[in-house]
């Protein structure tokens, strides 16, 4: 898909982040941006600074994880605009859940694929037929991650759990989308190839009351500058990848209609490697040994 513009890109998760990352990039493009995201301050604020710097922004309040939400976001983009040629499904929340996989309350489960499913789906469902009968090229990217896109890290199960589901359902819809023979592409983002400051890390200050956790945490939630200090007074160095360089990746992913949308990452690579051969000798996830579940 060639990105040109006047073209109009939906993003959700748009306020902040990798999110905001990309909607710069396509504005930067020429395209005209749609932010969409729960967090209604921080929204306002992404809007102006693109305003600004001279993009045509649209700034919708929406919780991808309610289905008419998403459905309005729609509604208002394609009467602002008249038509969507790039939607990114990229919102998405970590889930708050401790300890053992038994251990876990169901509104870290709920909440987690309200957000990271449910939204992607409901952004799918809300966009693809509209941009289908438009007949015109579009694209649609959808978040994923390494963390159980590839392989899960089970100290964050529930996260992986939800973004391995994402990884299918974008095959899945590659898939569909081959059969009507449609000038719509889909892929799936990875974002990395090491860790991202976004606001991933405080999830927890947009959950909504009807997901609240049940009981109190047994420890506090920990901020990234936080992790970050442990892990180098660990000694361990820490890398973080730009948000700037992620939506380089799916700009240039859209371009080249990439399916994978996964940097070079000796890391990622030897994962997919283990897991696969795993698969194949159908022996044990010795792959998964590494880590330790403090």
């Amino acid at each position: 898909m060639r990105l040109e513009q006047g073209q109009t890109a939906v993003v959700t998760g748009a306020a902040s982040g990798i999110g905001l990352a990309m909607a710069r990039r396509f504005a930067a493009e020429g395209l005209k941006v749609v932010l969409a995201d729960v967090e209604e301050g921080a929204l306002g604020k992404a809007a102006g600074e693109l305003r600004r710097e001279g993009a045509q922004v649209l700034a919708a309040v929406v919780d991808v994880a309610e289905r008419d939400s998403v459905m309005a976001l729609a509604d208002t983009a394609y009467d602002t605009f008249g038509a969507v040629h790039v939607l990114c499904n990229n919102a998405g929340v970590g889930s708050g859940a401790e300890g053992r996989m038994w251990e876990h309350e169901p509104n870290d489960w709920k909440w987690a694929f309200a957000v990271n499913v449910w939204g992607v789906f409901h952004g799918i469902q809300a966009f693809v037929p509209r941009m289908l009968a438009d007949g015109g090229p579009g694209h649609i990217v959808n978040t994923s991650s390494g963390d159980g896109g590839i392989a899960p890290l089970p100290t964050a199960s529930v996260y992986a759990v939800t973004k391995s589901a994402v990884v299918t359902m974008t095959e899945s819809l590659y898939a569909h989308l081959r059969a009507e023979e449609a000038a719509v592409g889909a892929s799936v983002l990875f974002p990395g190839p090491h860790m991202l400051r976004t606001g991933l890390w405080e999830s927890h200050r947009n959950r909504p009351e009807r997901y609240a956790k049940e009981r109190p945490r047994r420890t506090p939630y920990r901020s990234l500058d936080q992790w970050e200090t442990a892990m180098r007074s660990a000694g361990q160095e820490v890398e973080f990848t730009p948000v700037e360089d992620v939506a380089g990746t799916v700009v240039d992913g859209i371009r080249a209609d990439r399916f994978w949308m996964l940097p070079d990452s000796e890391h990622s690579d030897g994962q997919i490697r283990a897991r696969s051969q795993s698969m194949l000798d159908r022996s044990n996830p010795s792959y998964l040994e590494k880590f330790v579940l403090d």
